[in-house]
């Protein structure tokens, strides 16, 4: 894949964004643009942990059924689920089975709403200021950094489970932390 593809549309931007037109829709209108609401901060993270071990594609495409499935990942609700919930959730198949995750996702909401300023507040204080550079290619893309571990090691110690360092880099990205849409890439944020 390049760095950089030009579309149809005569944009340059980053070279998996092109890839589907899924990918081109995510790429182009919500990938690095800045979430700061603690539903929205919880979904993506819920999202970025069942993508744990799968393409970001599969989870892209089940998002209306896991948005469903999730009570629109409202923190309280998802709080408020018991195991009957959980045996809901593992016979749905518009989302990813996978007990651990769901499990983890339930316990993450619980945590969030114990949190005393909220998850965004938690999550957005690891974000590096000022914001870095955009990376020239995907070569200056890193999977980890020194914010994203101290919010994974953070989040561990507050009962969050599925959020290790890259997990929590991927959050960065998605949610606006960072700006690793490449140098070439028509996208400005």
């Amino acid at each position: 894949m390049s760095d950089v593809v030009v579309g149809a549309d005569g944009l340059a931007r980053c070279g998996w964004g092109g890839s589907t037109p899924d990918y081109l829709e995510y790429h182009d209108n919500e990938w690095g643009r800045e979430i700061r609401d603690d539903n929205g901060l919880f979904e993506r993270m819920s999202l970025e942990a069942f993508q744990s071990g799968l393409s970001w594609i599969t989870i892209l495409r089940k998002r209306p059924s896991f948005r469903t499935a999730f009570a629109g990942f409202e923190i309280e609700k998802v709080a408020a689920f018991g195991e009957a919930d959980v045996d809901r959730l593992l016979a749905d198949p518009g989302i990813v089975r996978n007990r651990a995750k769901i499990e983890a996702a339930i316990a993450n909401a619980r945590a969030a709403a114990e949190l005393p300023g909220g998850i965004a507040a938690l999550l957005w204080s690891f974000a590096p200021s000022p914001k870095p550079d955009r990376p020239a290619d995907f070569s200056h893309v890193p999977a980890v950094t020194a914010e994203s571990k101290a919010m994974a090691k953070d989040l561990k110690k507050r009962g969050f489970r599925f959020v290790g360092p890259t997990t929590a880099y991927a959050l960065m990205q998605a949610t606006g932390m960072v700006n690793d849409h490449v140098a070439g890439c028509f996208v400005r944020i």
